[in-house]
């Protein structure tokens, strides 16, 4: 099968969340099947094009409608090697950047965040749709990823239906975050779009044109970051208001939980980290706790845990909890590191408490991946009391690397974390399942006392070292969704 990967970030060459992440690994994941052609598109950023680290070269450009503009689309492309195993050759994906300076060239880092982001993606996925005139590739499948690419299925439909080279291509659209869903002004639809009034119903949500709930109703499958998230987004208190659309639409809808890379995150080969250590050794594991802490200016104490945190410091990742019961927190013989930025509260929070108890905590506000890497291998236990979560990627990251997480029962978490049995070891980790803050403490309390328990701590801890996170069951599950749109018998 033919497969366009279209997303508005994709590691190496941009990420600012867990979406770069997902593009980054799951199209080298599905180039790996047999008979699968994979290609990514993504904004030609000035990061991008500024950046000397990446092999990118000019393929065409073209103008295109947009509205009631005529708009340049330049296109580039980079062609990688996927890692392949042993003596086999790996697959070769084409990565194609979608240029217009005036849009994707502003100067900042991040790929977000201006006042016309609404029509500098309703641009993005128009030229996706019409770039595919200008190259030698048709695709079978585009899968679109979050509300930078919900006007795919909108354009394919209502602009490029009767085109010989669109009219057989099949959508997927995959909800990573639903909290984000690209709202514009009900003029947006023809001003900028350039669709009739026909497709306005599909579009349009309590008054407003909505580039998620678009994809949602128009797209031939929904699937989302994680089966439990699928179910949760049905109901009011986790859709952002969109539960009502989820539920019409439910018959297309399908969970399938994220992986990580693990090449990447490997504690056997990580060179970041300050020792290497695996199942079969795992002496490196204490070297990287006891360097950590001398790092952060923590007592060097093998005797007690190192509780960590890797976060966005925003609301939905649970941190009133942590808010409400800091001092508590505090009280418990462990240290506590934070790694992060944010919403200033949180932000001011955490400087606090590193000034308040010195010698048990560290806020580390910003983000450094390497120091992400290190607090991974060097902490004991890894807490994450999300609101909501869809997936989650750190908690997959901290099991990776012998760092049992600490979990509320939501979303993806409650997918990749069932609650551990102390007496026979079953489970992955320490959970709650109401979102309270004294529950929060529970767990992180049980955690601190499993702790003092070391045989039964090391042999969890290489338990789900082995957990597979790997990106090849849901890259599987991936492909049995394009098959079936497709029309191939699975």
């Amino acid at each position: 099968m033919k497969i366009l990967f279209a997303t508005s970030e994709a590691a190496p060459f941009i990420k600012s969340g867990g979406l770069g992440d997902v593009a980054g690994a799951l199209p080298p994941a599905l180039a790996e099947i047999p008979g699968n052609e994979v290609c990514v598109v993504l904004p030609y950023y000035g990061t991008i094009k500024n950046s000397t680290q990446f092999d990118i070269e000019y393929v065409t450009s073209f103008y295109m409608p947009l509205g009631w503009r005529s708009t340049y689309v330049g296109v580039f492309k980079s062609v990688v090697k996927t890692k392949a195993k042993g003596r086999a050759k790996g697959k070769e994906i084409v990565y194609y950047f979608i240029d217009n300076e005036h849009y994707f060239c502003r100067g900042g880092k991040s790929p977000y965040g201006y006042e016309d982001d609404g029509e500098r993606f309703a641009f993005f996925s128009k030229a996706v749709l019409e770039f595919l005139h200008h190259i030698d590739y048709t695709p079978e499948i585009i899968h679109c990823n979050d509300w930078q690419t919900g006007f795919v299925p909108l354009l394919l439909k209502a602009l490029y239906g009767e085109s010989e080279r669109h009219r057989h291509i099949r959508t997927v659209y995959t909800i990573h975050n639903i909290e984000y869903q690209g709202k514009a002004d009900g003029d947006f639809l023809g001003s900028v779009l350039g669709v009739d009034d026909s497709w306005r119903n599909g579009a349009t949500f309590d008054g407003m044109i909505n580039a998620m709930k678009s994809a949602i109703v128009l797209s031939d499958k929904i699937t989302t970051v994680s089966r439990t998230y699928a179910h949760e987004i049905k109901y009011a208190y986790f859709a952002h208001d969109l539960d009502s659309i989820l539920r019409e639409n439910e018959y297309k809808t399908f969970g399938v939980v994220n992986g990580i890379d693990t090449k990447l995150f490997d504690p056997a080969t990580d060179s970041t980290i300050p020792e290497n250590y695996s199942t079969s050794d795992m002496s490196g594991k204490a070297k990287c706790k006891e360097e950590l802490q001398k790092m952060l200016g923590l007592p060097v104490r093998p005797d007690v845990p190192v509780v960590s945190m890797v976060s966005r410091l925003v609301d939905h990742k649970g941190l009133e909890l942590v808010e409400a019961v800091a001092h508590q927190l505090m009280e418990l013989d462990i240290q506590l590191v934070v790694l992060g930025t944010g919403d200033k509260k949180y932000e001011d929070l955490f400087k606090f408490m590193d000034y308040a108890y010195a010698d048990k905590m560290s806020a580390n506000i910003t983000f450094n991946a390497a120091l992400a890497n290190q607090i991974y291998a060097g902490s004991d236990f890894f807490l994450m009391p999300s609101k909501s979560e869809p997936c989650g990627l750190s908690q997959l990251i901290s099991m990776r690397y012998g760092t049992v997480p600490i979990v509320r029962e939501t979303g993806g978490l409650v997918d990749t974390v069932p609650p551990v049995n102390t007496e026979t070891l079953e489970g992955n980790g320490f959970t709650f399942k109401t979102y309270n803050a004294h529950d929060m403490l529970g767990a992180v309390v049980r955690a601190v006392e499993f702790y003092h328990d070391g045989d039964k701590l090391e042999r969890f801890r290489t338990k789900i070292m082995d957990y597979d996170s790997s990106w090849k069951k849901p890259a599987e599950l991936y492909n049995g969704v394009y098959k079936e749109l497709c029309g191939i018998i699975v």
